[in-house]
């Protein structure tokens, strides 16, 4: 039996799904040979495709729609393919029965036989584009239209995905009611699932000025609905009134938390393209009167007429002629500046509305509210002749550092997190801008986030690493002291960071520590230029007993960044590289190994060639490496022979290599260092490093350490571990 109820090959193999697809893949190159058409319509082959429709695995449901779609378009191939009558009258016989099997399905009150219709018309009008999908559409838009008229709407996500596919596809250059279908979807479907229609209508070339109205409403609504709310409860004074949207729409939107957090995440996402938008729409607004400002000029007030009280223009009528205005002309240069002004003069008030979010709102949202934030910040434009901030930008910080003190104090570790990323990146930025600086020290921020460095979350505490040595980089963070903090009070913030390093009993916050300090090595900072020997020294000790070998690897940055500034080459060429860099003269070389020798670079450098973690052994190797070449070539400190020193460090390699700890070298000679390094193959050995791809980060010592490092170091817990 070739075709049939228990499928075609009428037998239990049919049952796996392999052997289905496979099916699927061989009669879709059957397809392509002529006369085959109509032996798939005869013999039912395309009944079968229809119920593979809804197969259990999901990959030859998908296949099965899309091979549709295959034999719908080559059976329009030929004679029909110029004429795209939407009776279907001269369709051949395949393609007619393939269109009102998609007819049945959206009359179907199953929810899975519309969806699959809907995936099928979406795969068509995506892929072809011949002139007969003018008349699929006209056909079919009506049973798509009446999918709207049902409560709830079925399968609304694929709804939206046909739209946007037909509005991309040739068809939606055509007056076929497609704009008057996307504008009654946009009104029927709720905010969450009317969210991406909106969008895709947005960024649409050739799209009627009212639907993309509609549209940024659309978007700007779960915006709205905050604000409403925002605005109904104690806030502060000035705090825009009326926003859009009336209370049963701001109740409903705001009933499902999911919901709520989900629409506001999609509108933050996208902040930057109605930043554009709203931009160029605000420009032309014509503060407090409510209308666009047009080339005429308002008509004046009669003289007889009241003269009105001052009141706040109407929000929710400003965003409507905003969003009437959009897409007209390119966006200015100083849109940033243009939307500041615009805002203060629309609402009174300086506020940008992701402040008021981040009053009320929590995890995900206050973090796109910060990143939004940000965004808006450092696009802010500086004036042509000033190399501090503009004044608006100045009067947001004013009301920003109020909030952002206020959420590293939240007792939801999520706020305390965004909050200090978001100081991180804006002192990066503006952290040499007197108005920044002033305003920051005034604020209490820099105090707090010394606080947040003994916060019992290990985010946050790493988030308080970075954040802290930011703002000491700037000079904008001085050690908490006063009775207060009697416990730090004489510690400058590298002994407290330090400390971290060597105590904190999660990875995150010492791996934080290390990106600090080398970070600081680079750009020089107080606490490193003071001793960098004894900095370097310090921090090299605790980076080579940690467990975590992220931490033994920055480690080994670090010591790469002070031998490159050693050899006066900050910066220099990646070790990576094929061509290496020039050696250094014989007298500085001699300075910089005694220098290496007290710090204890080499054993720290050596120890972690052998480390059982591949990535740390790799970049020791390349460290070792750079440094032999640039002694190499000028001969450096003569060979010390079978020095005591050097037998020392050779023994203490083979311990090493082994898996033995083994006591400290103590301080070398730097004759028997370049002995031993000129005595080992490291070329070979990087060449094995680089072949073996997991070998050592697998092997059983790798594993008991990532199990110690998790457990802790506590003697119980290491005899369970072994």
């Amino acid at each position: 039996m070739l075709f049939g109820e228990s499928g075609p090959l009428g037998g239990a193999a049919w049952t796996a799904p392999t052997v289905r697809s496979g099916w699927l893949q061989g009669l879709r190159s059957l397809a392509q040979h002529p006369g085959a058409l109509r032996f798939l319509a005869d013999c039912g082959a395309v009944d079968t495709i229809f119920s593979l429709q809804g197969d259990s695995s999901l990959f030859v449901a998908s296949a099965a729609g899309q091979l549709l779609v295959h034999i719908l378009a080559l059976a329009m191939r030929g004679p029909a393919e110029g004429h795209p009558s939407p009776q279907g009258c001269d369709w051949p016989a395949c393609a007619q029965k393939i269109v009102c099997h998609v007819e049945d399905s959206l009359r179907s009150t199953a929810t899975l036989q519309v969806t699959q219709a809907l995936n099928v018309l979406t795969t068509t009008f995506g892929h072809c584009h011949s002139p007969w999908t003018q008349g699929l559409w006209v056909r079919l838009s009506p049973l798509v239209a009446c999918l709207l008229e049902k409560d709830p709407i079925p399968a609304s996500h694929s709804l939206v995905d046909l739209l946007l596919s037909v509005a991309r596809s040739p068809v939606g250059s055509s007056d076929c009611g497609l704009w008057e279908t996307l504008a009654q979807t946009l009104s029927h479907l709720s905010p969450t699932q009317a969210g991406p229609l909106a969008l895709g209508i947005l960024k649409l070339q050739d799209c009627p000025q009212a639907l993309k109205t509609q549209a940024f409403g659309v978007l700007l609504q779960p915006l709205a609905c905050v604000l409403k709310a925002a605005a109904q409860a104690p806030g502060p004074p000035g705090f825009p009134e009326g926003a859009t949207g009336d209370s049963i729409t701001v109740d409903t939107f705001l009933s499902s938390k999911s919901a709520c957090v989900g629409l506001l995440c999609q509108a933050l996402a996208h902040l930057e393209l109605l930043q554009l938008l709203v931009g160029v729409a605000l420009a032309h607004v014509h503060p407090g009167s409510g209308t666009c400002g047009h080339t005429d000029s308002p008509s004046p007030p009669s003289p007889s007429a009241p003269r009105p009280g001052p009141r706040r223009p109407c929000f929710g009528l400003q965003w409507q002629y905003c969003a009437s205005a959009m897409a007209q002309q390119p966006p200015p240069v100083t849109w940033g500046a243009t939307c500041v002004r615009s805002w203060q003069a629309v609402s009174g008030s300086s506020e940008r509305p992701w402040i008021s979010w981040g009053r009320c709102l929590r995890g995900r949202v206050l973090k796109k509210a910060f990143q939004a934030t940000l965004r808006w910040l450092l696009g802010s434009p500086k004036a042509p002749s000033c190399c501090d901030l503009d004044p608006h930008t100045q009067l947001f910080l004013g009301e920003l550092l109020p909030v952002l003190r206020k959420r590293l104090c939240s007792p939801c570790w999520e706020a305390r997190d965004s909050g200090l990323e978001f100081l991180t990146q804006v002192t990066r930025h503006w952290g040499g801008q007197a108005a920044f600086r002033h305003a920051l020290l005034a604020s209490e921020v820099p105090e707090l986030t010394g606080q947040l460095l003994r916060d019992p979350e290990s985010y946050v505490r790493a988030s308080a690493v970075t954040a802290t040595g930011q703002l000491s980089s700037w000079g904008l963070y001085a050690t908490p002291t006063g009775p207060e903090h009697p416990e730090v009070q004489q510690e400058s913030l590298f002994t407290e960071l330090l400390h971290i390093l060597s105590t904190d009993s999660e990875g995150f916050p010492r791996r934080a520590v290390m990106h600090v300090f080398t970070q600081w090595l680079k750009d020089g900072h107080a606490d490193v230029a003071e001793d960098l020997e004894q900095f370097v020294a310090r921090v090299l000790q605790a980076a080579s007993q940690d467990l975590d070998w992220e931490v033994r690897a920055q480690g080994l940055e670090l010591a790469l960044v002070f031998l490159e500034q050693l050899l006066g080459q900050p910066g220099s060429r990646c070790p990576y590289a094929v061509a290496l860099p020039e050696a250094a003269p014989p007298a500085t070389l001699a300075q910089v190994l005694q220098a290496l020798c007290r710090v204890q670079l080499f054993e720290f450098a050596l120890r972690a060639l052998f480390d059982c973690d591949r990535p740390v052994a790799q970049k020791s190797c390349d460290l070792l490496l750079f440094l032999k070449a640039k002694a190499t070539p000028c001969g450096g400190p003569q060979e010390a022979g079978a020095s005591p020193d050097v037998v020392s460090v050779e023994a203490a390699l083979q311990r090493w290599q082994a898996g033995e700890q083994g006591q400290p070298l103590g301080e070398l000679e730097p004759e028997a260092v370049m002995a031993v390094l000129r005595s080992m193959d490291l070329e070979g050995l990087r060449g094995m490093l680089a072949k073996s791809s997991d070998h050592m980060e697998k092997s059983p010592q790798s594993l008991l350490q990532d199990m110690l490092a998790t457990v802790g170091v506590l003697g119980e817990n290491e005899a369970d571990c072994y």
